[in-house]
């Protein structure tokens, strides 16, 4: 990581909808922090001052000018920063030449991608080169996969020190989701079923849970595509449309931590719906819906109102088992919207981080588990408003 650059922090796409609310954190956040130099990017000079202005930060933030068909103008702005929060997405439609360039530089980077086969691709392109150069490149800092990742982690660490040995079976339930999602990502999951209509070798990385573990196939996971009833719980459980990059994810830290969670570690996620036939209702509801991949979801740039966003909430319950059957539960609860009011403070800290904590991790590509673990449930609890906590 370059502890020479001009700014240590770079916000790209500080003028979208997401980037703005992530400059407007750290403008709010961090404003007396004199040691943080940071700087906004995008592509237009005009509209990066006009949200420096609308979001109260200082006049003297630095706005820089570059565009991702620039490639010239990426490596430009990577060798004036030591990380760059990209919000620029679809990152398979936008994403590359970034990565590449962060890559290359030894420059770190965190990005609140959803996209599992653009990821495996960039994974086998430039993992050799992010190691080689030292830089850090994180992948889903946001709603997605930050609360997941990280309670599956605190989970096992719980477990290790309580049972000394790893859950061999975690189940993710989000038992409350107050929010929207952004138009992000409903632009990232149409670019997703565009790109596997076009390519079946990305349709067979979709439905792969083992598809960001290169060299690594593990045990059959189980079907979460349906509707079911969860006797444990009292409770049925709906399809969640995050768990197809949550999930991966979180098999790829086991694989970065050395299989920590066990190699035969299983793993699935689903949204709880209530129980009888009320709660099986709303299970098959949530599975018929269809609306985030319809020409009615929300458009890159919209997104809810200030308020809407403070109002909203998360909250995650995870279950283990070790393989003789002693179990565990821990809760990750989160404040504000989970696709805006919470995700641009996770991002945030996850950048500041690499900065200024986990400063030991060597250059890769990571996910934030194994990249930041307690350092970064740590940063979350104290700065953005996430409650980790076990559930006896």
């Amino acid at each position: 990581m370059k502890s020479t650059a001009e700014f240590d922090l770079v916000v790209f796409g500080a003028s979208g909808y997401t980037g703005r609310l992530v400059a407007e954190y750290l403008a709010q956040a961090y404003a007396g922090d004199k040691d943080l130099r940071w700087a906004m990017a995008g592509r237009d000079l005009a509209k990066l001052a006009a949200v420096r202005d609308e979001i109260g930060a200082p006049a003297d933030i630095p706005l820089l000018v570059a565009d991702t068909g620039d490639a010239a103008s990426l490596r430009a702005l990577v060798a004036r920063t030591r990380v760059v929060v990209t919000t620029v997405g679809p990152y398979q439609l936008y994403g590359e030449p970034l990565v590449a360039a962060c890559a290359e530089a030894g420059v770190d980077y965190v990005d609140l991608c959803g996209e599992p086969a653009w990821m495996r691709k960039m994974i086998d392109a430039y993992g050799q080169a992010a190691q080689a150069s030292g830089a850090r490149i994180v992948f889903s800092c946001g709603f997605d996969s930050i609360p997941f990742d990280l309670g599956v982690f605190f989970l096992q660490q719980a477990a290790k020190a309580r049972f000394g040995v790893p859950l061999t079976r975690i189940k993710g339930r989000v038992r409350q989701l107050k929010g929207t999602f952004s138009g992000g990502t409903a632009a990232s999951l149409k670019a997703t079923l565009a790109a596997a209509k076009a390519d079946p070798s990305v349709l067979q990385l979709l439905v792969n849970p083992f598809a960001l573990t290169p060299g690594f196939t593990g045990p059959a996971q189980p079907p979460a595509d349906r509707p079911a009833y969860d006797e444990s719980l009292g409770s049925w459980a709906a399809p969640f449309i995050m768990a197809a990059i949550n999930t991966r994810n979180v098999h790829r830290s086991n694989q970065l931590l050395g299989h920590a969670y066990g190699e035969d570690f299983v793993y699935d996620e689903m949204l709880l719906t209530g129980p009888g036939e009320q709660g099986k209702a709303m299970a098959e509801a949530v599975a018929s819906d269809r609306s985030l991949a319809s020409d009615s979801a929300p458009k890159p740039g919209e997104g809810p109102s200030r308020e809407e966003r403070e109002n909203g909430c998360y909250d995650l319950l995870f279950i283990g088992e070790t393989a003789d059957g002693r179990t565990l539960k821990a809760g990750v609860l989160g404040k504000r919207d989970p696709g805006y009011g919470s995700t641009s403070r996770m991002i945030s800290e996850s950048a500041l981080c690499l900065l200024r904590d986990a400063t030991d991790t060597p250059g890769g590509i990571w996910t934030t588990a194994p990249a930041m673990g307690e350092a970064l449930i740590r940063r979350l609890s104290e700065h953005a408003g996430l409650t980790f906590r076990i559930e006896d």
